[in-house]
């Protein structure tokens, strides 16, 4: 039988408790058998300066998910061109791994835009979706919402966003309790995000 990976794709920018929350919420309560966070590389067309590198940003998810056996980091993103499409990351993906079946993980918000993305049909016909609640402001419902691929999960809501923790740390707030401990003592020693 194949093994169920779900693909959580973010700029982790940082990582944080709420990420974590979500990720471990559907290795432990769907029929995942794990969950890889994929670190989306920085776009070298958009010039973003609150964007760590890379590497950082890939070393910090994994050691947020050193206690986690059936999370992993994933970093495969790194080596295909770019601009990079979710579509074009499941395809290698597949052929890389024939035995595993890939799944997508999103946020209800951003099942409102899928329609959007490129070749989303070709994902739903071949990949499952879980979806995790998001509070947002224009809450409509998405018309893939019945799809048979789609799969809302019950998963706690986390009101915490990598952007706000960016601000705190550079206003010089203490925001130690939203990390892992090894995430914060990096970012602490690095200096990330205090100019």
């Amino acid at each position: 039988m194949a093994k169920e990976v779900g693909l959580y794709f973010g700029t982790f920018n940082p990582i944080h408790i709420g990420h974590l929350t979500i990720a471990n919420h559907l290795a432990e309560y769907s029929d995942l058998d794990e969950v890889w966070l994929v670190v989306t590389p920085h776009n070298p067309f958009k010039k973003k300066n609150s964007l760590l590198a890379d590497n950082h940003r890939y070393q910090m998810v994994q050691l947020a998910l050193e206690d986690y056996p059936r999370l992993k980091a994933s970093n495969i993103e790194f080596g295909l061109p770019q601009p990079n499409y979710t579509v074009n990351t499941l395809v290698h993906l597949t052929e890389k791994y024939p035995d595993y079946q890939f799944s997508l993980i999103m946020g209800e918000d951003n099942l409102q835009s899928f329609h959007k993305w490129k070749n989303y049909e070709v994902i739903l016909d071949n990949h499952k979706i879980y979806v995790y609640p998001r509070v947002y402001k224009e809450k409509k419902q998405s018309e893939l919402e019945n799809h048979s691929k789609i799969n809302k999960i019950d998963a706690p809501i986390m009101e915490i966003s990598s952007t706000f923790i960016r601000k705190a740390i550079k206003n010089q707030k203490n925001v130690k309790p939203l990390f892992p401990c090894k995430v914060w003592y990096y970012l602490d020693e690095m200096n990330f995000y205090k100019k």
